[in-house]
């Protein structure tokens, strides 16, 4: 039977081939998790006005996850579809309050208060809680909220329609939560390019292994017949 010499006692292509289905792996997986990822309704948004100042300025960029309205918690700064108030967009405001909850503010007063206790909210513009006119006192309905912007005297929120079911909104309105860290987002998103790149690598690896491993291995020589009487010499 006819052998044929390998170097090293190793198919050609070999280390070939590993390296490609690392990369193949390794690349499916971050393209896999980026999908996921995209598929959870994260995206980048500009700020469109100045309501949320400071915590949010106009032409700011925002990242966001898809949320429903039972996602909703007290506190979240959200993106709410409400057409008769925003016609043309999405309202970026606060959820200051949820259903069952009763907030008030008394113009002069130092805080809104949420349940009968005041309310701590670091994020407003200047520390003002409200606008110096306005005065309040809603028990939030179940399945609506009351919103407002972090900027009291430059916000269309919730104390201007208080002819309407008391401002609140539903909370079915709800379409998005404003992440506070979106690093992670960002650089999962990322990872599913780096993963397109390395499974495109890893299959350019794949098929130069296998051009390698066909390519005509060098013939090893004849052993020589067991028994064989050499040739009695010329003179």
């Amino acid at each position: 039977m006819r052998r044929v010499a390998v170097a090293g006692g190793r198919r050609p292509g070999r280390g070939l081939g590993v390296a490609a289905v690392v990369l193949l792996l390794t690349g499916a997986v971050l393209v896999t998790v980026g999908l996921g990822v995209g598929r959870g309704g994260h995206q980048a948004s500009e700020v469109g006005s100045g309501s949320m100042d400071p915590t949010y300025r106009q032409g700011d960029t925002i990242v966001t996850e898809e949320i429903g309205g039972d996602d909703v918690r007290r506190g979240d700064v959200i993106l709410a579809s409400i057409p008769e108030r925003v016609p043309d967009g999405l309202s970026l405001q606060r959820a200051v309050a949820l259903g069952g909850d009763r907030v008030a503010y008394r113009r002069g007063d130092d805080t809104l208060t949420l349940n009968g206790r005041p309310l701590r909210e670091p994020y407003v513009r200047d520390g003002e809680p409200g606008d110096g006119m306005t005065s309040f006192d809603v028990t939030v309905p179940e399945g609506r909220m009351f919103l407002l912007g972090d900027n009291r005297g430059n916000s269309r929120d919730s104390r201007y329609f208080l002819s309407e079911q008391s401002g609140t909104v539903a909370v079915s309105a709800v379409r998005a939560r404003v992440l506070d860290d979106w690093t992670a987002p960002v650089l999962l998103v990322a990872g599913g390019f780096a993963g397109v790149v390395l499974f495109l690598v890893g299959a350019g690896l794949g098929v130069a292994s296998l051009v390698v491993g066909r390519r005509r291995a060098v013939p090893a020589p004849a052993p020589a017949a067991w028994g064989a009487v050499p040739p009695p010499p010329v003179r």
